[in-house]
């Protein structure tokens, strides 16, 4: 699965890729994103490929504290308004939200509170699964040690494959569909590679919702 905010750069390279091997990705796109002219005409191919398009909140929130996750930096009604707003900008690409329940908070953060909230407006909560560096391709090198090359990433995602008890069965992977451009080694570069060795290893790739239903 991908998100996406404010960079689009991989888009093409990334819906090419999943065409080839055809595979169905999730896009858990923000508010910002769907409603920015540039970023339009991939939204409307990868909604036409049939690919899953859902939430990532309105304007990107900070919802929990990063030191205390149990500190809450939003209040219901601002959750709230921010989420269906992210909604109604889905709609203006025709998709429903009974066609798009589940969510992936922003950053990937959250606490049971924000859980119990998506609950409430009828949505699923999901995130992505721990155990690669998959979600650090959004990384640059001005990061320091937060930084991972695309090399890094590759290999902690096959070695993960290789000697967890499961490998990646259940796998949610995450990606981002484009990257600040101090980041010029570009994951997505890499995804047709990838997507091959894990059908080498015999992986098939599912829909989200076959996943998780």
């Amino acid at each position: 699965m991908f998100t996406g905010h404010e960079f689009a750069d991989g888009a093409s390279t990334i819906r090419k890729a999943l065409d080839r091997h055809r595979v169905k990705a999730a896009f858990f796109l923000t508010g910002d994103f769907y409603r920015n002219p540039a970023f339009a005409r991939e939204i409307r191919k990868l909604r036409k490929a049939g690919h899953y398009l859902g939430a990532h909140s309105d304007r990107h929130l900070l919802y929990a504290d990063w030191a205390k996750r149990d500190s809450l930096l939003v209040s219901k009604e601002a959750f709230t308004a921010d989420l269906l707003a992210n909604y109604a900008q889905m709609a203006r690409f025709g998709i429903k939200k009974e066609e798009a329940l589940f969510f992936l908070p922003p950053y990937e953060w959250y606490n049971q509170t924000i859980a119990d909230w998506t609950s409430d407006l009828g949505l699923t909560l999901i995130n992505y699964t721990p155990g690669t560096l998959s979600h650090a391709d959004y990384t640059f090198p001005a990061l320091g040690k937060q930084y991972r090359t695309s090399e890094v990433i590759l290999r902690s995602i096959l070695d993960h494959e290789q000697n967890a008890p499961h490998g990646l069965n259940g796998f949610l992977l995450l990606l981002h569909i484009g990257t600040d451009p101090a980041r010029t080694d570009k994951f997505y570069h890499h995804l047709d590679a990838l997507l091959t060795e894990l059908k080498l290893r015999g992986y098939q790739f599912v829909p989200l919702e076959a996943l998780l239903r």
